[in-house]
């Protein structure tokens, strides 16, 4: 009987207790959870905080864990992989006490970087990764008059906050230090989203970023951030989202190796360096299948692959990670982003000779009423026309991520930009055309390629 100790409850930890249980029915898996909530959407935040979710219960995955020992506000302070044992610090007691594993997956995620900016603290500045964040942000809403947000950082996050606030009726100035937001696509992708931005009303601030915070003398409520320009905006609430950064020092202090953005490395069965110590999640690296290497990538989807293959692996499986594109998608508005695989300059970074193309076109038959325009960027290889990625934008109803799947899919069996017009992909004048938008796209790839 194998004895599996899990640390962190999120998506890593909780697939990977599932899919232990589900290879082994006997195994005895205990997860340490450091807070309350085992296996709730983190990405669920922001639409918990538009009202789009009101009960934030719903956000759990699932409510019951048959088999699992989950305990509950117990923090992992030590691993003595020698003993093959943890110390864990109950939130309630402060008690310690010790578990044996034969076993033990590290499952720690990420947590939110706050940046060392004067008034990082001040009340009314928060962060956003935890069901804790999100109740202090969403007791702050309630509880003042909040008519004014500043967010500092175009990602994700800070996108998904700038719609969910506005959706509130609270009025947002958006800091992004890059030229353009949400950098994870390529600028002229990043100027639509910003454009959209600004249709519904939210002020945006490009190579903007944010130099201090201060309080003012209308009262504790009410901030004003001085940003890089010597701009000041007046905020009852200042977020900030600018990124994650791996939890790994628990198990480095154990002795296991660290590599990208200081994630644990692990092998591609999620072994760490550590004796029957794996390791899923945010907390670790990434095989990259086109790069062939690792990287850090902090995505949900990736976090449950990972979490899969180690709970296998830890009852004596032999599953191998097959690695990740950074497939992703995003909603802003009315709009949809997506990309899977590497941008042009990736690939140039990667040694690669690339060459992208951007197409427009309608994303269903014109006749049709609703017909949306949807923008296409296709990576490739010059000459040899290997598929190297893709970015989608477009309205949120025209199967935007749907679309980068299959781009995904295509560069998970090593297509070439030819191959997406052979693919018998599916066409009604309202959804598609007799070609999909996708294959529009790769013909004007091979036409300049």
């Amino acid at each position: 009987m194998h004895r599996i100790l899990i640390i962190g409850g999120s998506d890593a930890g909780i697939s990977a207790a599932l899919r232990a249980r589900e290879i082994d029915p006997a195994a005895e898996v205990t997860i340490a959870l450091a807070d309350d909530f085992p296996n709730f959407s983190i990405c669920g935040l922001p639409y918990f905080i538009s009202g789009e979710t009101p009960d934030w219960r719903t956000l759990a995955h699932r409510t019951e864990f048959p088999g699992l020992e989950i305990l509950r506000g117990h923090t992992a302070t030590s691993i003595d992989p020698t003993a093959k044992t943890v110390t864990l610090k109950a939130a309630a007691t402060n008690a310690e006490r010790l578990l044996s594993y034969d076993r033990l997956i590290v499952a720690t995620g990420a947590t939110p970087i706050r940046p060392e900016l004067p008034g990082a603290m001040l009340q009314g500045v928060f962060l956003l990764h935890t069901m804790a964040d999100s109740f202090a942000v969403q007791e702050h809403l309630t509880d003042h008059s909040v008519k004014t947000a500043v967010i500092v950082g175009a990602g994700y996050i800070g996108l998904e906050m700038a719609d969910a606030l506005t959706k509130r009726g609270i009025k947002v100035t958006l800091l992004s230090r890059t030229a353009t937001v949400l950098p994870t696509v390529d600028p002229s992708f990043g100027q639509l989203v910003s454009e959209c931005l600004q249709r519904h009303g939210v002020t945006v601030l490009t190579s903007t970023s944010a130099s201090r915070i201060e309080s003012t003398v209308a009262g504790p409520n009410t901030l004003s951030v001085v940003d890089s320009g010597g701009g000041r905006h007046a905020a009852d609430l200042v977020l900030l989202a600018v990124g994650v950064r791996p939890v790994s020092d628990l198990a480095h202090a154990a002795g296991a190796q660290r590599g990208v953005h200081g994630a644990l490395v692990v092998t591609r069965q999620m072994r760490t360096n550590l004796p029957d110590v794996f390791a899923a999640g945010d907390c670790v690296e990434t095989y990259h299948r086109l790069l062939n290497k690792s990287v850090y990538i902090s995505l949900g989807t990736i976090a449950h692959k990972q979490g899969r293959v180690a709970g296998e692996n830890a009852v004596g499986g032999a599953r191998t990670f097959a690695g990740a594109f950074g497939t992703q998608s995003l909603k802003v508005f009315d709009l949809a982003i997506a990309r899977t695989g590497l941008l042009d300059a990736e690939a140039r970074d990667a040694g690669l000779d690339p060459l992208t193309i951007e197409a427009e076109m309608f994303d269903h038959k014109a006749y049709i009423p609703g017909a949306k325009r949807m923008h296409v960027r296709l990576t490739a290889e010059r000459g040899r026309g290997r598929l190297l990625g893709a970015q989608i934008v477009g309205d949120s109803r025209s199967e935007i991520s749907k679309r980068v799947d299959v781009v995904a899919a295509a560069l998970y069996q090593g297509a070439c930009v030819e191959d997406l017009n052979d693919m018998d992909l599916s066409y009604t004048p309202p959804f598609s055309s007799p070609w999909d938008p996708l294959q529009m796209a790769a013909q004007a790839w091979t036409r300049e390629g």
